[in-house]
């Protein structure tokens, strides 16, 4: 599932949070700033894991975040504190801890420790500096002259396909997937060498990819069509209060916080409730938050939207700071009283939730929210099901392309009333649920236990008897879903794969490969090119851990649900091999 393409608040903006370009030099304008302390933090924000670092080397190439935290912290009975991995592949990583005591015992653990044939070396690491202090420093030049560079505008950042036709914005959505297919087949050619003759028989009938890819599929509603976007508390550059996007990431060096009003794929009804809720923090007597000094209060302003409905749910992020309980009890009231007005019944607002947003504790996955006025969720429409959304629950952000890519889903799959579907991140329940009437059951599993009471809620309230979902991590009970299933003899048993924008972990894959009965797989993935290194483990042979035989890509289907962002869905078919 998706994690679709956010637009989050901190630390970024729009679409795979990877957007923003080096910026082009301009004209220098002369200023003499005084050039900052880019390791100042350390000491202003209190404690920081960054005075104790190590950086561990010679990595294997392939692992996964989970499998450096079990050999960390079970294996080694490390107390890590943070894990920073630079990219996929990378040789090295960092990681951080609460005091010297505990990285010196880091360290002597894991220097010349043994991991996936590896030998390691761990050694201190030096504290990184402010992004954005460094930043202004760089732009800062001997004799005082600063370099004001020309940044993208937000319009640019965020919606980087915005200056070109709809048309011409699928034609380079469907040229960049044929490119991830091909890359998809030069990493199998490379890494399984006895599936290379299949490959080079797949190039030479599709146009050089390893499978069939259709023309991509459009959005019916092209512009106003997010129904969630997380927005930035913060000021722009003139130091007003703005709720809005930054034009890129804290990391980046970016602060300011700019408006969403010349956005094109945000609705109006979005727009106005940003507007209400920024008018409401200009007058307040709590500051905005800043990434740099970690003071102040309004954090993130959260709305999403219904086009079934019309209905608005806002979550207001804060940082609580030392505000004791009488003092955030008199916030929660202001703020009802202001998204009860008329201009916001005029907007159609009908939730509001209060979110605090600090630092997250140990086994922490998401910030706390509470429920202080109207309904406590949102309900959306797809393939005339109804569907309960809650605060922090994964929902399609383009509802009307949904539509579309549930339906590829559906035609792809072949189902029949002998069928038995897995829906593996299965979230709301909202694919596994529009298949219910095509198959004999569904089966869906889902980390986050809220948004399996929403599935459970909603199979309950469309009057569908044949789903179950289930609270748990896929990577621990696909087996266990396989065997609930009871597929027999005379039935088959199809897996709807829609994971985070990572993928899936190797465990979840080893499973599906080794279920008996899963002869057919639809992989929908936000993120294709994230999404080669599973297409490549379902393609590799037989072996002790893996011990069904190989998934081949057949068709592949994009479905663009971010008109005038460069990113679609990709829905790849793969058909076991007998």
């Amino acid at each position: 599932m998706e994690a679709e393409p956010v637009i989050a608040a901190e630390p970024t903006v729009e679409a795979s949070k990877q957007e923003v370009e080096k910026a082009v030099p301009e004209e220098p304008v002369e200023s003499a700033p005084k050039k900052s302390d880019e390791f100042a933090y350390l000491d202003a924000a209190g404690f920081s894991s960054e005075r104790f670092k190590i950086e561990i080397k010679n990595l294997p190439k392939y692992y996964g975040i989970n499998e450096m935290k079990k050999m960390l912290n079970v294996k080694l009975s490390l107390a890590t504190n943070k894990i920073k991995i630079m990219r996929p592949g990378c040789p090295f990583l960092f990681v951080c801890f609460r005091d010297d005591a505990e990285r010196q015992a880091a360290i002597k653990a894991i220097d010349g420790y043994t991991w996936k044939g590896k030998k390691l070396q761990a050694l201190e690491a030096k504290p990184s500096p402010d992004p954005l202090v460094k930043r202004r420093n760089e732009s800062t030049k001997p004799d005082g002259v600063v370099s004001v560079k020309k940044r993208r505008t937000l319009e640019e950042s965020v919606t980087a396909l915005a200056y070109l036709s709809y048309e011409d914005q699928l034609k380079q959505k469907q040229s960049e997937m044929h490119n991830v297919l091909k890359g998809f087949g030069d990493e199998v050619w490379k890494s399984c060498p006895t599936m290379r003759s299949y490959i080079e028989e797949m190039r030479k009938l599709n146009d050089g990819l390893p499978c069939k890819l259709e023309d991509i599929r459009g959005s019916p509603q092209v512009d106003g069509y997010r129904n969630k976007c997380e927005f930035s508390i913060g000021k722009d550059g003139q130091g007003e209060v703005r709720v809005g996007f930054r034009v890129g990431s804290y990391s980046n060096g970016f602060l300011e916080v700019e408006s969403p009003d010349q956005l094109k794929h945000i609705s109006e009804k979005m727009k106005s409730t940003v507007k209400l809720f920024e008018e409401f923090v200009q007058k307040s007597e709590y500051e905005v938050y800043s990434p740099e000094t970690y003071k102040g209060y309004f954090r993130q302003l959260t709305v999403r939207t219904s086009n079934a409905t019309g209905q608005v749910m806002v979550v207001i992020g804060i940082h609580p700071q030392e505000l004791g309980e009488e003092k955030l009890s008199e916030l929660r009231s202001s703020l009802v009283s202001w998204f009860t007005s008329e201009k916001a019944k005029e907007i159609g607002i009908s939730s509001i939730y209060f979110q605090t947003i600090e630092k997250f504790k140990s086994g922490q996955n998401a910030h706390p929210t509470t429920h202080l006025w109207g309904e406590t969720h949102i309900i959306e429409e797809i393939h005339g099901l109804k569907f309960r959304v809650s605060p922090q629950a994964f929902f399609q952000i383009n509802t009307s392309s949904a539509e579309i890519l549930y339906q590829t889903a559906i035609d792809l799959a072949g189902t029949t009333k002998q069928t038995s579907i897995l829906d593996i991140c299965c979230g709301t329940g909202t694919i596994g649920l529009c298949f219910a009437k095509h198959c004999k059951q569904v089966l869906g599993v889902e980390i986050v236990a809220e948004a399996i009471a929403d599935a459970t809620h909603n199979a309950k309230e469309n009057g569908i008897e044949n789903c179950k979902f289930y609270t748990g991590n896929a990577d621990d009970l696909i087996t266990s879903l396989v065997r609930n299933a009871n597929v027999q003899k005379d039935e088959d048993l199809v897996a709807i794969v829609d994971p985070p924008r990572a993928g899936l972990h190797i465990r979840s894959i080893t499973q599906l490969r080794n279920a008996r009965g899963l002869n057919r797989l639809i992989y929908v993935s936000c993120s294709p090119q994230s999404a080669v290194k599973n297409w490549a483990d379902l393609m590799r042979p037989r072996s002790k851990v893996m011990r069904g035989g190989p998934f081949m890509p057949k068709r592949a289907i994009p479905v663009d649900l971010f008109p005038h962002t460069p990113h679609a869905e990709l829905i790849v078919l793969f058909e076991r091999e007998p």
